[in-house]
């Protein structure tokens, strides 16, 4: 009969698992992790499992910093290692051209704890970011060049460098919590807060500029490659903004969008800009030509709480939804009343969807889950 526990060790120990032989009263196998003398609060183990069912030994614990060890008796150290989140998922964004199966070069999650990830579709494996991370949830995510952009409601604004998967420079105050942060072409990085809208340099993350609103900013976004800036308000108004020549200030355009009838809690651009999809607090989407705000379709209505994401197809027919209800839907602007859907797709809520290519879309939850599905039964 075997045992296993869980050492936190003394104070100038490493953690540890143990194996034991409860019939010769001592332990057979040790695993330490960390550091040999180091005192490492991530690698402390919280849970440590033996699966049923299986004839080769295999281990599994998980520690503080959420990631899953896997270890094989007789070798010293884990053989898998897998990282991921612990807490609910609040953004999710992809980095990179995708390749030929339809999977993006590097997907970027952030969750409640302030962690992002960066994770392998192909293989489904997470690489934590090295640096100074954010101390509390992280609200955005927005890809730039070489860059990924990430804002959190320890109200700051931080630097990723894709390729290295390392926070770069220091992290940027802005001028309230911020609900949202968008990447223009231009090389600014615009950041939405409950004050109005900061703007930072995208290459030296210093800031430029503020434009406070009349009314607090709750949601941003901009088209690929395009300057045009829509901003959700909280008095249910979309407005409109362009980027002064010397990037310090923004201006806004005379045009608006306000036939709405709760304030927006999520905005999408179609990739070619003529549309843009409006998701509600109370539950309900709204497409508009971006050629003149003319009301495309209100029928994208079967949710019934908080849009958090919204995502078009590179095509611009169909867009996927994710909302607090715990539902991802598909919608097809063809066909407005019908809908493609994984009911329940997150438990207590989706926190977001991307799209990787034309038949596959991420979501993220408040059950600290990624989950590629295969879309089906487009109309």
């Amino acid at each position: 009969m075997h045992l296993f526990e869980e050492d936190v060790g003394q104070p100038t120990n490493t953690t540890q698992v143990k194996l034991w032989d409860v019939e010769a009263g001592k332990a057979t196998q040790t695993w330490r992790m960390g550091d040999e003398g180091v005192v490492s609060i991530p690698d402390q183990q919280v849970g440590v499992v033996w699966p049923s069912g299986r004839s080769d030994g295999l281990v599994i614990s998980v520690d503080l910093s959420g990631r899953l060890n896997y270890f094989a008796q007789g070798t010293p150290k884990p053989v898998r290692v897998v990282d991921g989140h612990q807490r609910n998922i609040t953004a999710v964004g992809i980095h990179g051209e995708a390749s030929s199966n339809g999977s993006p070069a590097t997907l970027f999650t952030g969750s409640y704890e302030g962690r992002v990830r960066a994770w392998d579709i192909s293989t489904g494996t997470a690489s934590a970011i090295d640096g100074e991370s954010h101390s509390n949830q992280v609200s955005g995510l927005a890809s730039g060049s070489s860059h990924v952009y990430s804002v959190g409601w320890d109200d700051t604004v931080r630097t990723i460098d894709a390729s290295a998967t390392t926070m770069t420079g220091t992290a940027q105050k802005t001028s309230g919590q911020p609900t949202g942060v968008a990447h223009l072409s231009s090389g600014t990085v615009l950041v939405a807060t409950s004050s109005g809208i900061d703007i930072f340099s995208a290459s030296s993350g210093s800031k430029l500029g503020s434009f406070s609103t009349k009314y607090s900013a709750t949601c941003i976004a901009v088209p690929i490659d395009g300057s045009t800036i829509a901003v959700g308000c909280d008095d249910r108004h979309v407005r409109f903004y362009t980027l002064s020549s010397d990037k310090t200030s923004i201006q806004e355009a005379s045009a608006h969008i306000s036939s709405l009838t709760a304030p927006a809690s999520t905005l999408a651009f179609s990739h070619d800009a003529s549309k843009l999809a409006i998701g509600l607090a109370s539950g309900g989407i709204s497409v508009f030509s971006t050629s003149d705000n003319s009301l495309l379709t209100s029928r994208w209505s079967a949710h019934t709480s908080r849009i958090t994401s919204i995502a078009w197809r590179p095509d611009g027919q169909f867009a996927a939804s994710g909302s607090l209800d715990t539902n991802v839907f598909v919608w097809s602007l063809a066909s407005p009343g019908k809908r493609v859907k994984a009911a329940g797709a997150h438990k207590d809520g989706v926190g977001g969807v991307v799209w990787l290519g034309e038949d596959k879309i991420v979501s993220v939850g408040a059950d600290a889950a990624v989950k590629t599905w295969a879309v089906k039964g487009l109309v």
